[in-house]
This record gives C-alpha cells, sequence and structure tokens, in this order.
C-alpha cells in the first residue's frame, strides 16, 4: 500500500510538472506571434540600403550577393 502511494506521488509530481511545462512553452509562444517583427519603425529611423535598379543589372547583383556571403 505504502509502495502504491509514493508511486502516485510520483505521478502527480510527473503530471503537474508537465503541465507547467507544456502552459509555459503555449504562454511563450503566443506572445512571440503577437510580437509584431514587421512594423514600420518608430522615431527617426531611416533608410540604409537602397538600391537603384537602374544602375544595377543581374551580374552586378549576383556578385554583391556572394562577395557578402549570404
Amino acid at each position: 500500500m505504502r509502495l502504491f502511494f509514493k508511486t502516485l506521488k510520483v505521478f502527480i509530481l510527473f503530471t503537474g510538472c508537465t503541465l507547467l511545462f507544456y502552459y509555459g512553452i503555449m504562454w511563450v509562444n503566443q506572445e512571440y506571434e503577437n510580437y509584431h517583427h514587421y512594423d514600420e519603425p518608430k522615431g527617426t529611423a531611416i533608410k540604409v540600403n537602397s538600391t537603384n535598379k537602374k544602375d544595377s543589372n543581374w551580374v552586378d547583383r549576383l556578385l554583391l550577393f556572394y562577395l557578402d556571403g549570404e
């Protein structure tokens, strides 16, 4: 009988920790989904990279891609 109660106590502890971990991961996931990555920047942000499509051809763009290592 004592072995049964110890086993039941471990099972309840394991189940409780598993549920706590599961709902913690679900909360983090929901917070991350609500974060807007592609919003317009606030403040005095300026555009850093401007590509002039008239002056560059596809060979120059390909070489720049390979040189940057992207």
